[in-house]
């Protein structure tokens, strides 16, 4: 082959890569960028690591900080419980004003305002009766009535003699006014007309006496008739129909018929001892109570006072008035009487398990600002669960119920009032 031939195939064979090379460029580029992807790939990779390394370090880091923080925080919470369960928690209460001694209670014996025996002043015997026990009359109504065949037979024999002297009277009348015709003719002396007047007044003397008897005979037989001598309460009957009733004048132990008593208003007598005495007036009021029924009060009026203080028993006797038209009370009941006395100074009273029994003396816990502080009081009646103080406290104060030994001024606390009952 030529030289000439050769070099037209050389520059065919050159055009022809020539034309060929865009194809092949197109080809081999994929080759080349997926080659510089998987070049950069564990770079990517690397950077991520990193990332998920700080993350995870800074959670790490957080979360210890975190649980360092609630240890923190429950350790602070532990030491405040145990600080505040070391402060002492007490029961307080505010102190009563006055005190128990201002109400003065004294035992009492109710009696009826008008209590009577009712006796027979005839005898005979008991016909019929027409109330008992417990039944409430009216004045005059009849109780009870008596047979007296005795009585009535003298009243019938009084009132013929009184015919009899009323007769021997007018004839005296007559004769003595026939002799002063007499006299006055001369026919008779003076002598025999002054005889004749004197037999007349005689004659009338007994006239007048023996009506008197028949009064008090008749006044005898209305003494059949037991009737009542006021308002009140049949309380005792000891009669029967057909006993032999004796006169109340004429026996040394006369029987008594009925008792009855005055209910409408009731006194009670009370001994006031002298330490009190000056604290009693007439007109103040008091209030009775009762053991079967200690709430109800019962209002009464001091009336009237001995004036005196007996010298047996040193008390004063005070009588007190209560109108009972309602029936609250019955005579003969034992009743307590209260008298409200004044205030002396100014007096609280506290229970008796606030009182602390100290070296120094009687002490009282007192809260102020959270604190205890001991004060010393003064006591002035004792009342047993309760004590009167007359120095040391005052409403305002809040004291500590039942104490430990141990307090002591100083001391922190937490109070917690509670009511006269010992609740919050």
């Amino acid at each position: 082959m030529s030289s000439s031939n050769r070099t037209a195939n050389v520059e065919e064979t050159a055009s022809a890569k020539d034309q060929a090379a865009p194809a092949d460029q197109h080809a081999v580029a994929p080759s080349v960028g997926g080659e510089a992807r998987n070049a950069e790939t564990p770079a990517h990779a690397s950077r991520g690591r990193k990332i998920v390394g700080i993350i995870f370090v800074v959670a790490l880091i957080f979360a210890i900080a975190w649980g360092l923080h609630v240890r923190a925080a429950n350790e602070a919470s532990v030491a405040r419980s145990t600080q505040a369960a070391a402060v002492l928690t007490v029961n307080v209460m505010h102190p009563l004003e006055g005190s128990k001694a201002d109400d003065l209670a004294l035992p009492g014996n109710v009696q009826a305002f008008t209590d009577t025996p009712i006796y027979s002043r005839t005898n005979g015997y008991l016909k019929k009766w027409y109330f008992d026990i417990g039944a409430h009359v009216r004045k005059g109504d009849l109780l009870a009535e008596i047979e007296t065949p005795e009585i009535d037979q003298q009243l019938d024999q009084a009132r013929a003699e009184l015919e009899r002297m009323q007769a021997n009277a007018n004839l005296a009348d007559v004769t003595s006014n026939r002799w002063q015709a007499l006299l006055a003719k001369h026919a008779v002396s003076q002598q025999e007309a002054d005889q004749t007047r004197a037999n007349y007044i005689a004659a009338q003397a007994a006239v007048d006496a023996s009506r008197a008897n028949v009064r008090r005979l008749e006044q005898l037989q209305n003494y059949e008739r037991i009737v009542a001598p006021f308002d009140g309460v049949i309380t005792a009957r000891n009669t029967d129909i057909g006993d032999l009733i004796d006169a109340g004048s004429s026996s040394n132990n006369p029987r008594e018929l009925f008792h009855m008593d005055a209910t409408g208003e009731l006194r009670v007598y009370v001994a006031v001892p002298e330490v009190d005495a000056d604290a009693i007036h007439d007109g103040d009021s008091a209030t009775l109570t009762q053991d079967s029924d200690p709430s109800k009060s019962i209002p009464g009026t001091i009336v009237r006072n001995a004036s005196a203080i007996s010298q047996s028993t040193r008390t004063l006797n005070v009588e007190v008035d209560i109108d009972n038209s309602k029936d609250v009370l019955r005579p003969g009941a034992y009743v307590f009487v209260h008298f409200h006395l004044p205030p002396i100074g100014n007096t609280v009273t506290i229970p008796s398990n606030a009182l602390l029994f100290r070296e120094e003396g009687l002490r009282v816990g007192v809260v102020r600002g959270d604190h205890v502080q001991l004060v010393p009081v003064t006591i002035g009646h004792d009342f047993g669960n309760s004590v009167e103080i007359t120095s040391g406290l005052t409403v305002a104060d809040e004291v500590i119920l039942d104490p430990s030994d141990s307090l002591a001024s100083g001391m922190e606390v937490h109070p917690r009032i509670v009511s006269v009952g010992g609740q919050p």
